[in-house]
């Protein structure tokens, strides 16, 4: 066998970053070089501070690890400083496990196709769209696609035209609603507002995080979630079985940050959920059309809300879901029979097999 053969495939992991999600991209990373099967694959850790600087990290997860009484942390001192990936060395694929503004929002995506670098995941588009849920919405109505009643408040429209948008949320949404940034994750700055005189401290507290804010309106139904994974040598997107996120109203009132990562009680997972067999298919079809709907490619999680009638609504699609070992993407493709080192592989082999440049 040549030297060539026997290499290993060089896989740049890339997490941290500069948004409200940094600890969580960090925590992913952990998860990753836990699980990456190092017989195939040479590992590149790059970690990247709040403040945009790249550094060559240490490869050991523990110290990325996401626990109750501490947050991880990429910063300057955490490993040998680097402009970029020109100081790497050559790298065959860049796993960017980036969350929210500057990773999972088209600019990293943007900067590996500028370099003609693969990697993991979606592209510029899917990645951009897939970020603002202003435009995602517009583009999944676009596709015949049921999305909820919303206002988008642009920014700056709130210091000059407060009272109309208060109007407006009071005219056409029913309470409870959510104020959110119109691009964050992870529950960052997300309140729920159940009368008007509440709206003006929420949408403050989402402009913090983002200064464009979304106002949804609360949608009856099971928060219901579904792993969508691209197709191999130009197969269709395949679904994961739905998994169901469990909230305890008596400890939480909505799935926010805390009990998606840091409470064991506050909410659980459940996969596959517990749907009627035609609901269950009607969720991975959704999924699926959202999906390629975003021109999609690689990896993404797409939720919806599901009522007792067996009616689906699209809440959002992330282009670069959770991805610890014990988030939902990788747990509902496990309870479809692929593990997670399997899926990481499975990523990886995705984005190898990707062509550079258009598409």
């Amino acid at each position: 066998m040549s030297s060539e053969q026997q290499r290993k495939v060089r896989v740049a992991l890339l997490f941290g970053g500069r948004s409200g999600e940094h600890s969580i991209s960090a925590a992913t990373a952990a998860g990753v070089m836990k699980a990456i099967d190092r017989d195939k694959y040479d590992v590149v850790p790059v970690g990247i501070s709040r403040e945009g600087q790249w550094v060559l990290a240490g490869d050991d997860p523990s110290a990325l690890e996401l626990k109750a009484d501490r947050l991880p942390e990429v910063t300057a001192d955490s490993g040998r400083a680097v402009t970029g990936l020109s100081e790497v060395g050559d790298v065959d694929v860049v796993f960017p496990l980036l969350h929210g503004p500057f990773g999972e929002d088209g600019t990293i995506q943007g900067l590996l196709e500028m370099a003609d670098v693969r990697y993991v995941g979606c592209g510029v588009l899917a990645s951009a769209v897939g970020m603002d849920k202003h435009y995602m919405k517009l583009v999944f109505a676009g596709h015949g696609l049921p999305v909820g009643p919303y206002v988008v408040i642009p920014p700056g429209a709130w210091e000059r035209s407060q009272s109309e948008i208060t109007k407006r949320v009071s005219d056409e949404l029913r309470f409870p609603v959510y104020v959110k940034p119109a691009r964050a994750g992870s529950s960052l700055g997300v309140t729920r507002v159940d009368e008007i005189s509440e709206l003006a401290a929420a949408v403050e507290e989402a402009a913090f995080h983002d200064p464009k804010v979304l106002v949804e309106q609360g949608l009856e139904g099971r928060e219901i979630e579904c792993a969508v994974l691209g197709g191999r040598g130009g197969a269709a997107p395949r679904a994961s079985v739905p998994g169901e996120i469990v909230v305890d109203h008596a400890e939480a009132e909505f799935y926010d940050f805390e009990a998606k990562y840091l409470s064991a009680s506050q909410a659980r997972t459940e996969c596959p959920a517990d749907l009627p067999s035609d609901v269950a298919e009607k969720v991975r079809d959704i999924a699926v059309r959202a999906f390629e709907a975003v021109g999609g490619e690689g990896i993404s999680r797409v939720d919806v809300f599901v009522t007792d009638a067996g009616d689906v609504t699209i809440n959002e699609i992330n282009t670069m879901p959770g991805f610890t070992p014990i988030s939902m993407y990788p747990k509902m493709w496990e309870a479809s029979g692929i593990s997670y080192p399997q899926l990481i592989d499975e990523l990886i082999q995705l984005a190898l097999e990707r062509p550079l440049g258009l598409r």
